[in-house]
């Protein structure tokens, strides 16, 4: 797992209110059923949306510019996208609800614990289930299944089933 040192500016701080108070004005009290509207929301913020991708108004984006989602995909109702760097997720992959994509940590080998950030990448036609956890740096690759609560810290091969805490691959899976 690569990490890198991230220096919040003053820039970034300005973005991250900004978008703040768009997303309590206009995202996230929303009727659920208007996914069009906050996709059109988080594309004018820079995130990178595709066609049919459904985004529930309850879900926490820390940084939409650095959030890819393809076609179909899902973010389900209270997903926590803490996206300092980028996360991506596939095709016809959802994340349901409750779960925590973490993109960003604190060094604690150093004393004053810097902010250190690595990317998550969710492959095509992957299921992440409720109240899962995905840490800094982890790929999940393309046909995944990561059951319920389980807490990914490393990364997993295609067309894994993975569960526990911390994760393990618990075998192969093959769809019909």
């Amino acid at each position: 797992m690569k990490f890198e040192n991230f220096n919040e500016n003053l820039i970034y701080k300005y973005k991250r209110y900004v978008w703040f108070i768009i997303w309590i004005l206009f995202f996230r009290f929303s009727p659920f059923f208007l996914y069009g509207w906050r996709n059109f929301i988080l594309k004018i913020f820079g995130a990178q949306i595709g066609k049919n991708v459904h985004i529930y108004p309850s879900c926490k984006i820390y940084s939409p510019w650095n959030l890819i989602m393809l076609d179909n995909s899902t973010l389900g109702r209270d997903v926590d996208c803490y996206s300092y760097a980028k996360i991506k997720i596939g095709r016809n992959s959802t994340v349901s609800q409750r779960s925590f994509l973490c993109a960003a940590s604190r060094n604690y080998k150093k004393k004053n614990r810097p902010i250190i950030v690595a990317e998550i990448e969710i492959g095509d036609n992957c299921w992440v289930a409720a109240e899962s956890f995905i840490a800094p740096g982890v790929k999940i690759a393309n046909d995944s299944v990561v059951l319920a609560r389980s807490v990914l810290t490393k990364s997993f091969e295609p067309g894994s089933l993975i569960a526990g805490h911390p994760a393990k691959k618990i075998k192969s899976i093959k769809f019909d």
